[in-house]
């Protein structure tokens, strides 16, 4: 059992991942883990990753019914993506539980690192907001969902970082319904990795509930401005140097208990 502090900590991560899912459709789900082991405390990182997917696939499910609202899903290229992905998310899942968690945790790690440097890549702006997805464009949207399911399932985390970049290189979709549809998929991964973990007894379900009511409040408040914001390159830019700061403070305290 938890402090009463930690759980208070949890609910506050829970708003933050919540408010970056609702806002751009990925991002957050990055920084679960990470508050999970480092602020609230989980000390046992299996743990941490089981308990953090299943808030991010509730916190994702509370966004997409104010995307939806907005008619910004595409949900039949959303249930594509999701549906391959779902098999990757299993088997990414299986092989992280095999994993040492303070290992898996450097491979976290470096993976931010990446998604810090992809998030400050300029893209192209040729967006097509009529795409359908269909049988000339279904290989690329179920390769990049089958792909970005592994990466979701292996490291427990709702995967948008990767999924709204890989719905508008596979469709060519504009950011904003990039953002609503990947949620379709993020709810997808977490609930097939956290099913996964349940299966292990790899959750605490009393940090998942304060961790999810946190991030409902902040899924709103994301939601709310997300169609001004979710192409702002500043945002990115932020949001970039916090996941560089986050991933540098895991590989100090990762290889340190590694004795590297």
């Amino acid at each position: 059992m938890l402090a009463p502090l930690q759980y208070l900590l949890g609910a506050g991560s829970g708003a933050l991942v919540g408010f970056t899912l609702g806002l751009v459709g990925g991002g957050g789900s990055i920084l679960a883990v990470p508050l999970m082991v480092y602020l609230v405390g989980v000390r046992d990182p299996h743990v941490a990753i089981g308990t953090s997917a299943l808030a991010v696939a509730a916190n994702a499910a509370t966004g997409l019914i104010g995307h939806a609202r907005a008619g910004t899903v595409k949900w039949r290229c959303g249930g594509m993506y999701a549906a391959a992905g779902i098999a990757g998310a299993f088997l990414g899942s299986t092989l992280g539980k095999a994993v040492d968690g303070q290992k898996l945790l450097v491979l976290f790690a470096l993976l931010m690192i990446g998604v810090g440097v992809l998030m400050l890549r300029k893209r192209d702006a040729d967006d097509m907001p009529n795409v359908q997805c269909n049988r000339t464009n279904a290989p690329k949207v179920f390769g990049f969902g089958l792909g970005t399911g592994v990466f979701s399932g292996f490291f427990g985390i709702g995967g948008g970082f990767l999924i709204v970049p890989g719905l508008i290189a596979s469709t060519g979709m504009p950011m904003i319904n990039a953002v609503g549809t990947s949620l379709v998929a993020v709810a997808a991964f977490g609930l097939t990795t956290a099913l996964n973990y349940a299966a292990s007894g790899m959750i605490d379900w009393p940090l998942a509930g304060v961790f999810v009511g946190g991030g409902v409040l902040g899924g709103i408040g994301g939601t709310l401005v997300a169609r001004r914001l979710a192409s702002s390159g500043k945002l990115a830019r932020l949001f970039a140097i916090l996941i560089f700061a986050v991933a540098a403070y895991m590989l100090w305290r990762s290889t340190a208990a590694l004795g590297v």
